[in-house]
């Protein structure tokens, strides 16, 4: 079997080049094995490395078994002795026989390392460890984020259940210093959101299984709590859906306050691969049957003024961004290779680690070559930029994609509120974006204004970081209605960033165009018969279809279409090249005429378009 032969390569190649590790797994079309499974094991095996190597050093499997080389028998006894299902070969491999024949040995020697560390059980040796992954470097550990499903749990069932045993401490700054502990906090900014210790593996609970709780950063749930949708406002749209983690908590809100009859979740996502994932996560959340999701549809190609969606009362927009403020996403745990004298592989493999070692001393201490920018964006694309240019390049061109997205959302009719997210830390691809989509055309246009803190939910009102007046060219209003999160400032959360924006009742005056929607370059949006929308109300100017009237009133008589005479251009008066001749506000002259009997010797009055 090849999987752990292409784990070892993997394992042991040099981590500064070719993007991330998740990107070189699943961008890699020549492995033979499945890449979720190959990277779940190199992964865990970094991990777990620096107490490995002592296992197999101090079992000396390397000098009993000289075909192993120092990559194969870590991954080989890493699955041995902490792999659910064990080594992943036939019984009657040679490599497995080659570790299982000392299965005695490596499993006293995991207890003894286990002892040194003051570990009283395995599990609490696996938080250690975890613990120890996300510390390297200096990094500042997380918390694992779980939130409860409101869809199926509460919070006091999970900690009847789930959670069974566990203190409750008063702040996260307790559980980050329970080293491991049973203990969790209640957060205090999100609803049904729990901290629990690193490392701490709810994956393998029941409740996870079934979709009660969901594995979810902090900052993650901030746009759901902010866009805050209730019953009666209408449908609410996720135009950029998977996996589904913000999906779900807008059902669970929704549900939780008593979503009414009919209303729905319309989840986009233009990857169909990735859109797959979303339908399976919104199915065990237990939303299916009011979430819609699109399959392989880009939210840019939906049309606002369709019927389908005019309903739609709040858009959550969270878009591919450059993914610059997402924990763990480029960073490996320091590799530890056993020493023994397997041909080749331990002098290879220390002296390929003295290398790595000596690369990131130097672009520490400013003598060596600056290291590239790598970007893994939130779909798990590498971008590597060699220079601060390259990098100003790519978030200008996605800054330009997030405000094209965010105008989108301007468009909807009936819309009365978005939230805008990324997980970027740049201010190109935050504040900025947020003052060009309320400088558009369209914002002044369909009264959009920025959410205020102070008409923020309790929980992100309070949160203490916003956004950098400096980047909104000291507008402290604009700054203070921006969530901005950090990584690594001991609030336990990733890099996040989100906006709210709430539409007002618009204007009538001149200076605002009217009362009819019109689109970025200050064009009236029509339907196909050329009928405008309303800002006011989001319905159309004139619904022809209540000027068919079932009244008793026989002298009214009504006539839409084409004139005796055969002319099929449409209700509209043309000029003699065919153009539908419009007035000073855009507006469309009806060849139709509605009169009554009495009203036939005003017949020469003919409507000429609505007043502003």
């Amino acid at each position: 079997m090849s999987l752990y032969h292409e784990a070892a390569g993997l394992l042991s190649a040099p981590t500064t080049h070719g993007g991330s590790l998740k990107s070189r797994i699943f961008g890699n079309k020549e492995l033979k094995s499945p890449p979720a499974q190959v990277y779940a094991l190199v992964l865990e095996t970094r991990k777990w490395s620096v107490v490995l190597k002592e296992v197999v050093e101090n079992a000396q499997l390397l000098s009993a078994e000289r075909k192993l080389t120092p990559p194969l028998a870590l991954l080989l006894t890493h699955d041995l002795l902490l792999a659910k299902s064990g080594i992943a070969l036939p019984a009657s491999h040679g490599l497995r026989a080659a570790v299982e024949r000392h299965k005695g040995r490596l499993t006293s020697e995991l207890s003894r390392a286990r002892l040194r560390r003051k570990c009283a059980t395995v599990e609490a040796l696996r938080a250690l460890v975890e613990t120890e992954a996300l510390t390297a470097g200096g990094r500042t550990p997380h918390p694992r984020w779980v939130r409860v499903n409101a869809l199926k749990s509460t919070v006091d069932d999970q900690l009847e259940k789930t959670f069974k045993g566990y203190e409750v401490v008063a702040g996260v700054e307790e559980v980050m210093a329970s080293g491991g502990g049973k203990v969790l906090c209640l957060d205090g900014n999100v609803p049904n959101l729990l901290a629990l210790p690193p490392g701490t593996d709810v994956t393998r609970s029941e409740a996870y299984r079934k979709g009660e709780v969901i594995l979810q950063d902090k900052a993650s749930c901030f746009p759901a709590c902010l866009l805050d949708p209730r019953p009666g406002e209408g449908d609410v749209v996720d135009a950029c859906a998977a996996p589904g983690n913000k999906t779900t908590h807008l059902a669970g809100i929704l549900e939780g306050r008593g979503r009414e009859e009919g209303e729905r979740i319309f989840a986009f996502e233009k990857d169909k691969g990735r859109a797959k994932t979303l339908e399976k996560m919104v199915k065990i959340a237990g939303s299916d049957g009011f979430t819609v999701v699109h399959q392989g549809q880009d939210f840019l190609k939906v049309d606002p003024n369709s019927e389908k969606y005019a309903k739609v009362g709040a858009l959550l927009l969270d878009p591919s961004c450059s993914g610059s403020g997402i924990v763990g996403r480029d960073d490996l745990p320091e590799l530890h290779l056993p020493e023994g004298p397997a041909a080749g592989g331990t002098a290879a493999g220390k002296k390929g680690d003295k290398k790595d070692r000596k690369r990131k001393r130097e672009n520490k201490d400013g003598s060596g070559e600056k290291p590239p920018v790598v970007l893994v964006d939130d779909d798990g694309e590498t971008t590597i930029l060699s220079s601060e240019k390259d990098l100003k390049t790519r978030i200008e061109a996605l800054a330009a994609f997030q405000l094209t997205l965010l105008l989108h959302a301007f468009a909807f009719p009936a819309a009365r509120k978005i939230t805008y997210s990324t997980c970027s830390v740049y201010a190109g691809e935050n504040e900025h974006v947020v003052l060009k989509a309320l400088a558009s055309d369209i914002a002044r246009q369909c009264g959009w204004k920025v959410l205020r803190r102070e008409k923020q939910t309790r929980g992100m009102r309070e949160w203490p970081v916003r956004g950098d007046p400096d980047a909104c060219d000291g507008d402290t209003d604009v700054a203070e209605a921006c969530i901005r999160t950090y990584r690594d400032d001991g609030r336990g959360v990733m890099g996040f960033f989100v906006a709210g924006f709430v539409r007002e009742e618009a204007s009538t005056t001149e200076d605002d165009l009217g009362p009819y929607v019109r689109d970025a370059e200050g064009v009236i949006i029509r339907d196909e018969m050329g009928i405008p929308t309303l800002k006011a109300t989001g319905e159309k100017a004139i619904d022809l279809n209540e000027l068919e009237t079932d009244s008793d009133d026989k002298s009214t008589e009504i006539y839409i279409g084409p004139p005796e005479g055969g002319d099929d251009e449409g209700p509209y008066v043309r000029d003699a090249e065919g153009r539908i001749i419009r007035d000073a506000m855009g507006m469309p002259t009806l060849k139709a005429t509605l009169q009554t009997a009495k009203d036939k010797n005003d017949a020469d009055d003919e409507w000429g378009g609505f007043d502003d």
